[in-house]
This record gives structure tokens, sequence and C-alpha cells, in this order.
């Protein structure tokens, strides 16, 4: 692009918007026309004005990067935590999610467990959680027990394990929800183990289920193993029934 001098306004326009699809700067080139006016009539510096093109395109390419992850991390609906009805269900304590919320127990690699019985809010929380987990930056994938179980079968038999395993522990938080509404059979729960177990200590899981692991008739041989995992430091909802 050949740069020009003295150019007239409509000439100039013109050439910004050529400018910014050169440099891939779309929120600068969608923006520029309304900033440039408000810098004029606020008789913004030079320097003040740059500042504001050059922050309105690092918050539209954040905002672009959380949909991004929230999309990959393959939530079923959305749900979110400012729609979460707490008078519903007075077990769960507000100052808690709002703590889980800030994602530091994800930051550190902690596990969190969501115990309750059906209609108490853990798919929600899950949900919702690991959406404000994926807006801080975090990689996030969401999925049923069941699918994860039977993804890890199909693997192990096409003799790609390690391959599914590995895929599912690189994600910052693996959110596995409605654990324990269907019995797993010995393999199921051991393949399910080997994910947990690739995570363990290094990044975070949060498991939504309607059975206490000490109770967790699903995993049988495993239950014992599991237990110490998912009662960690992450949320005091590790502790408590949802319901």
């Amino acid at each position: 692009m050949t740069r020009k001098r003295g150019l007239t306004e409509e000439a100039a326009t013109a050439s910004i918007d050529q400018a910014c699809r050169m440099l891939r700067l779309p929120s600068i080139r969608q923006q520029f026309t309304d900033l440039a006016e408000g810098a004029a009539r606020d008789q913004m510096s030079y320097r003040a004005f740059l500042a504001e093109l050059l922050l309105a395109e690092c918050d539209d390419r954040a905002r672009r990067r959380s949909e991004r992850r929230i999309k990959a991390a393959s939530f079923p609906r959305d749900k979110s935590l400012r729609a979460f009805d707490f008078d519903a269900n007075p077990n769960i304590d507000p100052a808690t999610v709002n703590t889980l919320a800030t994602c530091e127990w994800v930051k550190k690699g902690e596990p969190l467990c969501l115990i309750g019985d059906s209609g108490t809010g853990k798919s929600h929380l899950l949900i919702a959680l690991g959406t404000e987990a994926a807006m801080h930056g975090f990689r996030v994938r969401y999925v049923l027990a069941t699918k994860l179980v039977n993804e890890l079968v199909e693997a192990a038999d096409e003799k790609h394990l390690s391959k599914t395993i590995a895929r599912y522990g690189r994600v910052d938080l693996l959110c596995i929800d409605e654990l324990g509404y269907m019995e797993l059979d010995r393999r199921g729960a051991e393949l399910l183990f080997q994910v947990l177990t690739e995570r363990e200590e290094k990044n975070s899981v949060a498991i939504a289920s309607n059975e206490s692991f000490s109770k967790a008739h699903m995993f049988r041989r495993t239950r014992a193993r599991c237990r110490p995992n998912f009662t960690g430091s992450a949320a005091t909802l590790c502790r408590r029934r949802c319901g």
C-alpha cells in the first residue's frame, strides 16, 4: 500500500480500513469511526486516542479467545452463575461458589466434586464454573461420564487408548458430569481411573455425581483409590452435598 500525505477525510478513512484489513485489526476497523468522533469531541490527545484503539482491539481479541475456549469445551447448553437460583437450594453457599468462580483452584490443579440428588443444581454449577474457567483463560472440556467411558473402551479396542487419555490429560479442567447415574463395569471404571490418574496433581478435574465416593458402587475395585483424590481443598463443596 502506497503511503500518501495530505489525505482527505474520506481517503484517510479508506486507507485506515485497508491498513486494518492488511494488519488483521478487525475491531479497530469496525470501531475507528466512532472512536475518532468521540476523541475529537472529548479533545483527546493522540496518545490517548491510540490507546483507546489498541485497547479496543485487545478487548475484542480476548473476547473471541474466550468464545473459542467455551466452544471447544463442548458444553451441552449455556449456564451461568448469575442465572443460578441459590434460593432453590439453601445447602449451596453463594460465598463458596463465588470463591470457586475466581478459578484459583484450577490454577493450582485442585479437584472439585459436586455431590447431590437430581435437580439440585450440580450440572448447572459444573457448566457455569467450567465456563468461568474458560473465560479466565483455561482450556476446559466437558463430558458425560458414560460418554467418556464409552470413548475410552472404543479407544482401547482400536489400540489408541494412550492417545485418548493424553488428550483428556492436556486440558486445564476436565468436567465430568453425571458420574454414578449408571453403574460402570470393572473395565469401564479402570479406564476412567486411568484418565483421573493422568490428571492427578497436575490438572484439575470437576465431577458432578449423585453418589458420594464412599458409596460409589460404580467404581467397585477402584473406589478406594478414587476417594482421596477428590476430597482436596478446592472447595467446601467437595465435602458437602448439593441437596
